[in-house]
């Protein structure tokens, strides 16, 4: 059975952005030495033509991923990265009930890449960090979750200001507020008891809208996914779906 396509949702003669599903890594890593596949590769395969990934998305997020189509174009949509000019918006599933708005400014320490050598005598100071966000929805679910004999989770809306690497996660980690779903930062029971209540065994944070300026027209880009189908499942069992549209 042939593999599903990648789906382009914009393209033009020296970029092409897609819609990564969740559980897919951009490249390969010495931490998944045993995986076959990769965005990079798939899309490479998919347009016949090489491609740069210009940022990184974590393998359990899914939405907006944008490549260059020469190391020009790449450079120059890095340069944007590291400036700052890019935005980018994120929604996700969370457990308890935040306020209603705020903003996480909290420093993070450098995570470095697996291929990245690093001098072990190198000092590396936590870097500055902000993530706002915004409350969508909230749930109360008449199922125990030790030790209380309901569960709360809500539906928020993120917009990371800085791009740490795993920002959202460990920021909303930081107010213990984690994402379910998150084997890393998240908690065990409430991961278990959606994928046993709701099938959901994904990482529920989705990267639905980018923007950028073109690396060569100037043109302000807005490059928009909607939500995976797994997710908007889950949405949908309960009941956010037109929450989503706040």
């Amino acid at each position: 059975m042939d593999e599903a396509p990648l789906e382009i949702l914009y393209r033009d003669d020296t970029l092409v952005a897609i819609h990564k599903p969740a559980g897919l890594l951009v490249h390969r890593t010495a931490l998944d030495r045993h995986e076959t596949r990769f965005a990079v590769q798939l899309l490479r395969d998919q347009i016949g033509q090489h491609v740069w990934p210009a940022h990184r998305l974590d393998r359990g997020t899914s939405g907006v991923l944008v490549f260059a189509l020469d190391a020009d174009t790449a450079g120059r949509i890095g340069r944007q990265f590291e400036a700052q000019t890019v935005a980018k918006r994120y929604v996700a599933v969370v457990r308890g009930h935040p306020p209603e708005a705020g903003l996480i400014d909290h420093p993070l320490s450098k995570q470095r890449d697996d291929r990245e050598w690093v001098d072990p005598r190198a000092q590396s100071a936590p870097q500055a960090a902000r993530s706002a966000y915004r409350r969508l929805a909230t749930i109360e679910l008449p199922i125990a979750v030790a030790p209380y004999p309901s569960s709360r989770y809500a539906l928020l809306e993120v917009e990371p200001e800085t791009g740490r690497k795993h920002q959202i996660r460990r920021h909303l980690k930081h107010i213990a507020h984690p994402i379910i779903g998150d084997a890393t930062y998240g908690k065990g029971p409430h991961n278990r008891m959606f994928a046993e209540h709701f099938g959901s065994q994904r990482l529920l944070l989705a990267s639905t809208d980018l923007w950028l300026d073109h690396p060569h027209s100037g043109e302000r880009l807005h490059l928009h996914a909607a939500p995976a189908d797994d997710f908007m499942a889950l949405m949908a069992q309960l009941g956010w779906t037109a929450s989503l549209q706040k």
